[in-house]
């Protein structure tokens, strides 16, 4: 069974050849691109469309490599042994599952998401480059192997901010996703807002990404962000004609706090609207 996007997720042709390209050799896919490109959202909807379950390992600073595959609470295990507990006498009862032990023994195939994995130590990918790699890991203190009977779907994404390994990348199949183009905005948007105003939706666009194309920007709006000002604009019922404003008093798009968020960009905004009053 082949990915072809679902009904709620618009994937671009190349993305399609990527994830079934990933499936078929086994891979783990590793997905880059800009915040708020859908990233983390495609692991869902790949487990949606494959009819498989979705196991999510979300990586923090903190986050080490082990948790993925266990942790073992020595400290619990000895407080209950002197405490006289029953339970102290079993080693498994102090073990916690990772999202990896989940995934190598799942009874169906999974789709195992390891999101933003740049956020970790520089160490952390190469701490799992065998468990990955081989599918399986030693439990020390149990003295047992943990080994996929089945490869897990493997879905990592990066929001590029730190380099990864070269001995990580060579195991991944890479996919860098595109910032979408304004037709694929178009189709994106429908999904989102079924039936909406095709007039409101051009002229928003026509903003949006003058926005993201103007000099010195630096965040520049994002999928999600066009999204909630889309949202913004339907609730607050605004006329048809006030994104066609181009007063040079009125740069500043309206509700821009959807679309610019730090100050650093509004005081742009406003030093390009007072430039152009004053030109004018």
């Amino acid at each position: 069974m082949k990915f072809e996007g679902t009904k709620d997720y618009i994937a671009t042709e190349d993305l399609k050849v990527a994830v079934n390209a990933a499936v078929t050799l086994e891979r783990p896919l590793l997905i880059k691109g800009e915040p708020g490109t859908g990233k983390t959202v495609l692991a869902e909807q790949v487990a949606s469309a494959l009819g498989a379950p979705l196991l999510e390992w979300h990586i923090k600073s903190t986050t080490k490599a082990q948790q993925g595959l266990y942790e073992y609470d020595a400290v619990a295990r000895l407080r209950d042994s002197q405490l006289g507990e029953e339970r102290a006498r079993e080693v498994r009862n102090y073990i916690k599952r990772g999202k990896l032990w989940e995934a190598f023994t799942a009874d169906a195939r999974p789709v195992l998401l390891i999101d933003e994995i740049d956020k970790a130590d520089i160490e952390f990918p190469n701490d799992l480059l065998q468990e990955l790699d081989r599918m399986e890991f030693f439990v020390y203190e149990t003295a047992e192997t943990v080994k996929a009977s089945v490869r897990p779907i493997v879905i990592i994404t990066s929001n590029n901010e730190k380099e990864l390994p070269d001995a990580f990348l060579r195991r991944c199949f890479f996919h860098y996703i595109k910032f979408p183009d304004p037709e694929t905005m178009t189709d994106i948007v429908e999904v989102h807002f079924p039936g909406i105003k095709k007039r409101l939706v051009g002229d928003a666009l026509k903003i949006f990404y003058e926005v993201r194309d103007v000099p010195g920007l630096k965040k520049k709006p994002s999928t999600s962000e066009l999204l909630d000002w889309l949202k913004l604009l339907l609730s607050e019922e605004l006329p048809e004609d006030v994104l066609k404003e181009r007063d040079p008093r009125k740069a500043i798009p309206p509700l821009h706090g959807a679309l610019l968020k730090n100050e650093q960009d509004v005081h742009l905004f406003e030093r390009l609207a007072f430039l152009a009053r004053r030109e004018g």
